[in-house]
């Protein structure tokens, strides 16, 4: 079973028990990160592809080790000019270890994630509605709420008082 995960901006092809040295994380060394952008699952058979990534699937990882690469030279020259720049340049790396490639999770965030559409949908549905109001009928809907020092208030902050 492999999966191509994103970790750190870039795409890998992992396995359970497979070290691998990418760009530095964040995390202290010995922790354990989980990856929640998984492009593709292969369990034998089965194959997942992710539009562009799989919903709820995740890959576990720990954390081993914080390091530096070996050192690039970059050298810069411009012939018949004396022009010489040698700058060089080590990458931050952190080794990590993967634990485990778990699909399980995907059918228990579909169904959170669509509960949150749903509500940001009904906020941003009474938000439309009431930026079609004029400031007159916003500072008649706040009167009849009690709302107080509405006559210097613009639309905007008409409409956050409201909601």
């Amino acid at each position: 079973m492999y999966a191509i995960v994103e970790i750190a901006g870039k795409q890998f092809k992992v396995e359970k028990d497979q070290k691998l040295y990418v760009h530095r994380l964040k995390e202290d060394e010995g922790k354990k990160v989980t990856f929640d952008k998984v492009l593709m699952i292969d369990n034998k058979d089965k194959v997942s592809f992710g539009s562009p990534m799989i919903n709820g699937a995740q890959v576990g990882a720990k954390i081993l080790k914080h390091l530096k690469s070996d050192k690039i030279i970059v050298f810069k020259k411009k012939r018949r000019k004396g022009y010489r720049v040698k700058n060089g340049h080590r990458q931050l790396l952190t080794q990590i270890q993967i634990n485990d490639i778990s699909l399980s999770a995907a059918k228990k965030q579909k169904k959170s994630v669509k509960a949150v559409e749903k509500a940001k949908d009904k906020k941003s549905d009474k938000k439309e509605d009431m930026t079609k109001l004029s400031v007159a009928a916003l500072k008649d809907l706040a009167k009849s709420k009690g709302i107080s020092g509405i006559s210097k208030m613009k639309k905007a902050d008409l409409i956050k008082a409201l909601s």
